[in-house]
């Protein structure tokens, strides 16, 4: 039987960030998936406050120099890697020199959130999914971590649907108590305008605040997972009306069996299809 495998899509990862509850899940599930016995890619953001000499990140150039065009712009993708030696995994970072050299992740010195987050989350959930194609690796479950990683569940589900490595992907969407205060750009959903997406599949972002945007994400994944004890209420609300298979918060104690388990019922389900 062949090793299942699991791609991990995180807005951060400790230790290339400082510690919070998402980034340390980040960093230790798939090095506990691994250990279970599948094969694993991980990929976050390179924001600009990450230490890339200490972390020993580099290019790889053989993955970087493809153009990404957001609102009629082209912006250029480089890749870069690094590794965690204790866990003997990988770390693939997607980079931009206009989205992510600011030495900040989503908000500014005074806690404003930067007003291109909508662009930055695009770019960064097409670079992941570009630079697997360019891997030739079928995932066959994608884990998304976090809002900023929302659009990956709509992109392998209408965008890429037809493409062979994404046509029996799974996707696993886990909703953080990572809320942002006011909604993203008003032309969010009009910026998402991309092959396979039509109009009526952004209704829910005519307002783009954090609760649609996980709605959207709930919408076209396969599973949830409570990421946090206590989730945004209209987002809990959603998940139980979705009908979706879901799986409850879990501590630091249980969640890394409880996960791996949760994949491989994940995976006896029919991939989720949308017209």
């Amino acid at each position: 039987m062949k090793k299942a495998k699991v791609l991990f899509v995180s807005q951060e990862i400790m230790p290339y960030l400082d510690e919070t509850p998402m980034g340390r899940i980040a960093r230790y599930l798939p090095q506990g998936i691994q250990e279970r016995g599948k094969e694993i890619r991980t990929f976050m953001p390179r924001f600009g406050c990450i230490n890339e000499r200490r972390n020993q990140l580099h290019e790889v150039i053989r993955l970087s120099g493809m153009n990404l065009i957001i609102d009629d712009t082209d912006h250029p993708l480089i890749i870069k890697v690094a590794s965690i030696q204790a866990a003997r995994m990988q770390v693939y970072f997607i980079d931009n020199e206009e989205y992510f050299q600011r030495k900040f992740i989503v908000t500014d010195k005074k806690g404003e959130h930067f007003a291109d987050n909508d662009e930055r989350s695009i770019f960064f959930c097409r670079g992941v999914i570009e630079t697997v194609k360019k891997l030739g690796w079928a995932p066959d479950i994608v884990h998304c971590h976090g809002w900023f990683t929302a659009l990956m569940p709509l992109y392998l589900k209408k965008s890429f649907r037809d493409n062979p490595l994404f046509a029996e992907t799974r996707v696993v969407y886990s909703a953080y108590d990572d809320d942002f205060p006011n909604p993203l750009h008003k032309d969010f959903a009009k910026k998402l305008a991309f092959e396979g997406i039509e109009k009526g599949d952004l209704d829910v972002l005519k307002t783009p605040t954090f609760a649609n945007l996980s709605k959207l994400a709930i919408d076209y994944s396969d599973a949830v997972i409570k990421g946090a004890p206590k989730l945004n209420a209209e987002v809990e609300k959603y998940i139980k009306k979705s009908g979706k298979l879901s799986l409850d918060f879990k501590g630091a104690d249980d969640y890394l069996d409880a996960y791996s388990e949760f994949y491989d019922a994940v995976l006896e389900e029919e991939p989720l299809l949308v017209d």
